[in-house]
C-alpha cells in the first residue's frame, strides 16, 4: 500500500473513530479538551508509522493506546501524584494490541462516547458551538471542514472551537451521563444540535449552493448513532426517523443545473426508498418506545405522510394538517404554525391557509424570517392577488441568505407582477 493510499485510508479511519478515541481518553483523564489532544497526537503518530509499518488491525484500539501513553506522559509532567500514573498504568497495561485489550476498548467505548456527546452538546454552549464541537470531536471533522460547511473564516471556527472548550472548562461540566432529573434537558439539547447539523445541510441559510449533502450525512450518522447508544429513548428514534426520510429527497431536491426543485415538484422516482424504509422502521420504534409522541416523532409522522404518498395529489394534508394541530400542542411556535397554516391551505384551500398566516405577520419571532413572505406570497397568488403577492416574494428575496432560493423568489415576484401565475 503506498503512502498516499495509507494517508487516505488514515483520513477515513480518523473520520469514523475519533469520536470514539476521544470518547476513551476523556473518561480516562476526565478533560475533554486534553483528550482531544492526546488524539490529535495519536494521530501525528499514525500519520508517521502507518505508512511503513501498515494500517493495524484495530485502529481505534492502536490510536486509543498511543493516546494513553501521552497521557501518562503528560501526567508525569506535571508531577501528578503517583497512584494517578500508576492508575492509568494499569489501564494501558503490557500489551496494548492484544486481544484482551481490544475487547476492553469495545466494551466501555459506548459508554465514554455518550458520555462525550452529551458534554459537547451541554446547554452551557450556544447552539452554534455545541454543532461546531460535537463535529470536531465526535463527528470528525478537520476545523476547516466545519469552517467550510458553515460558511465561515477557518479563524473564526478555530474561535469558536476553542471558545467552546475554554466555556465547559470553566462551568466545570462534569464528563459523565446526566441523572435522571437533568436529562430530559439534555437529551432535547443533544437531538437539538443534530437537527441543526442536518438543516444548515439540508437548506443551506446562506451561500450559493441549496443543500451542502456532506453535512447531511455527518448529522444522520449521529442520529444513527444515537440509536445505537440511547435504544430506549422514543425522541432519539423519532429525530433518526425524520432525519432518514428527509434525506431520501436529496437527490430530487434540484434539477440538472443545480436549481431547487420544491416538494411537490419533485420526481418522486428518485427518492431513496431504502433511506425510507430505514425512516419508517425508525418511526415505528418510536411509536413502540413511547405512548406520547414528541416533537421529532410527530414531525417524523408528517414526513412520512410524503413519504406514502406515490403522488403529491396522493398525498393526506388533512392527516398533516392534524398532525401540526398536535405538534402545535407538544412544542408550540410561529415556524409551526406557518407549517400548519401551508398544510390547512392544501387541505382546505388557501383562503383557509391565509387565515391562519396572516395574523403571523405580527409574530416578532418570524420578523427576519424569509419563509413567512414566501408562504403569504404563495397563497395570494394561488388567491389572484398577484400585486401583493409579488411584495411578499420580493421581501422573502431580500431576506434570505441563500442565492439559489433569492432567485427562485424574485423570478416568482416576476411573475406575479406579470400578472400570471408563478411557473415554479
Amino acid at each position: 500500500m503506498g503512502v498516499a493510499e495509507v494517508n487516505r485510508s488514515i483520513d477515513a479511519v480518523w473520520r469514523i473513530e475519533s469520536g470514539r478515541v476521544i470518547a476513551a481518553l476523556a473518561g480516562l483523564v476526565r478533560d475533554v479538551s486534553w483528550a482531544e489532544e492526546l488524539a490529535q497526537d495519536a494521530l501525528v503518530a499514525a500519520l508517521e508509522q502507518w505508512p511503513r509499518d501498515g494500517v493495524p488491525t484495530n485502529p481505534g484500539a492502536w490510536l486509543t493506546a498511543v493516546g494513553k501513553r501521552r497521557a501518562i506522559d503528560g501526567l508525569r509532567h506535571r508531577q501528578v501524584r503517583d497512584r494517578k500514573v500508576a492508575e492509568l498504568g494499569r489501564d494501558l497495561g503490557e500489551g496494548a494490541f492484544t486481544p484482551d485489550f481490544d475487547a476492553a476498548f469495545e466494551d466501555t467505548i459506548d459508554d465514554d462516547l455518550l458520555r462525550l456527546i452529551f458534554t459537547a452538546c451541554h446547554p452551557v454552549l450556544t447552539p452554534q458551538a455545541r454543532a461546531a464541537l460535537t463535529l470536531r470531536m465526535v463527528g470528525g471533522l478537520k476545523t476547516e471542514e466545519i469552517a467550510r460547511a458553515f460558511l465561515v473564516p477557518e479563524s473564526t471556527m478555530a474561535q469558536r472551537i476553542t471558545r467552546a472548550k475554554k466555556t465547559l472548562a470553566e462551568a466545570g461540566v462534569p464528563f459523565e451521563v446526566p441523572g435522571t432529573a437533568d436529562r430530559p434537558q439534555r437529551l432535547a439539547s443533544v437531538l437539538e444540535v443534530t437537527y441543526l447539523i442536518f438543516n444548515e445541510g439540508y437548506a443551506a441559510t446562506a451561500g450559493q449552493d441549496w443543500m451542502r449533502p456532506a453535512l447531511c450525512e455527518d448529522a444522520l450518522r449521529l442520529a444513527r448513532m444515537l440509536q445505537t447508544l440511547m435504544p430506549d429513548e422514543a425522541e432519539v428514534h423519532g429525530l433518526a426517523a425524520l432525519l432518514e426520510i428527509q434525506a431520501s429527497r436529496t437527490a430530487a431536491r434540484t434539477d440538472a443545473a443545480g436549481e431547487p426543485v420544491l416538494l411537490l415538484e419533485q420526481d418522486r422516482r428518485r427518492w431513496d426508498h431504502l433511506l425510507i424504509r430505514r425512516g419508517l422502521a425508525a418511526l415505528e420504534r418510536a411509536r413502540t418506545s413511547s405512548d406520547q409522541a414528541g416533537p421529532y416523532t410527530l414531525q417524523a409522522e408528517i414526513a412520512a405522510c410524503h413519504a406514502r404518498a406515490r403522488t403529491a395529489e396522493e398525498t393526506d394534508w388533512a392527516r398533516i394538517a392534524a398532525s401540526y394541530t398536535e405538534l402545535a400542542q407538544v412544542a408550540p411556535s410561529p415556524v409551526v404554525e406557518l407549517n400548519r397554516a401551508v398544510a390547512v391551505s392544501f387541505a382546505d384551500g388557501p383562503a383557509a391557509g391565509l387565515a391562519v398566516a396572516r395574523p403571523l405577520a405580527s409574530e416578532p419571532a418570524l420578523a427576519r424570517y424569509h419563509l413567512l413572505p414566501a408562504v403569504l406570497g404563495d397563497l395570494l397568488a394561488k388567491l389572484g392577488r398577484y400585486d401583493e403577492a409579488a411584495a411578499e416574494f420580493t421581501r422573502a428575496a431580500e431576506l434570505t441568505g441563500n442565492a439559489r432560493e433569492q432567485a427562485l423568489l424574485r423570478d416568482r415576484a416576476a411573475d406575479c407582477t406579470a400578472g400570471v401565475p408563478p411557473r415554479r
